[in-house]
């Protein structure tokens, strides 16, 4: 049975399933492929054909850390901006509230963060690494980098902070593509 794809990787696992039987039809080149001319001039099929292609090298090269890359997000949130508070991390990932508890509970049973007293709102609790949190997330944040590397490789440095600027101004709409280390594009 041939590897599930990456965006099925990602959904709740489910029984066995037989791998479909190739369409003979398909393709007008005779190479089993359908023609898929019309989806490749559109953004959104390409940034997820992008991001699958990213996603399926960043699943493999953090196994070993066991996260998955909303659990890495959610730590690198908190590394970067110590004190954190949960609702501003679902406001920064877009992140359903409902979805962040059950992530952080997790972390916390890891060990990795710790909720400590907000100091200007009694009411939050704000998020922090441990010691143990802190070197997987320096492990994890070194291995994303070289993960980062090796899925653009065949860009250049220019090309590839120029994809970076252009996909935030998708995501980012009405916002500056200056600051933050943006690129104007």
């Amino acid at each position: 049975m041939s590897e599930p794809s990456i965006a099925n990787a990602l959904r709740r696992p489910r029984g066995v399933r037989k791998a479909a039987a190739p369409d003979a039809a398909a393709g007008a080149a005779g190479d089993g492929l359908p023609d898929t001319g019309h989806l490749e001039t559109l953004v959104g099929y390409n940034a997820r054909r992008a991001a699958l292609s990213v996603i399926g090298i960043f699943l493999r090269r953090m196994a070993p850390f066991e996260l998955r890359p909303v659990d890495y997000s959610v730590l690198s949130v908190i590394a970067h901006n110590p004190g954190v508070t949960s609702r501003q991390i679902c406001a920064a990932l877009d992140i359903l509230p409902p979805n962040l508890v059950g992530m952080v509970k997790a972390l916390q049973r890891r060990r990795l963060i710790t909720r400590r007293p907000h100091p200007s709102d009694r009411r939050a609790q704000g998020l922090h690494l441990t010691p143990t949190g802190e070197r997987l997330y320096r492990e994890a944040q070194a291995t994303a980098s070289a993960l980062e590397a090796e899925a653009t490789a065949a860009l250049t440095a220019d090309e590839v902070q120029t994809l970076i600027a252009l996909l935030r101004k998708v995501y980012r709409p009405g916002t500056a593509a200056t600051g933050n280390g943006d690129a104007a594009v």
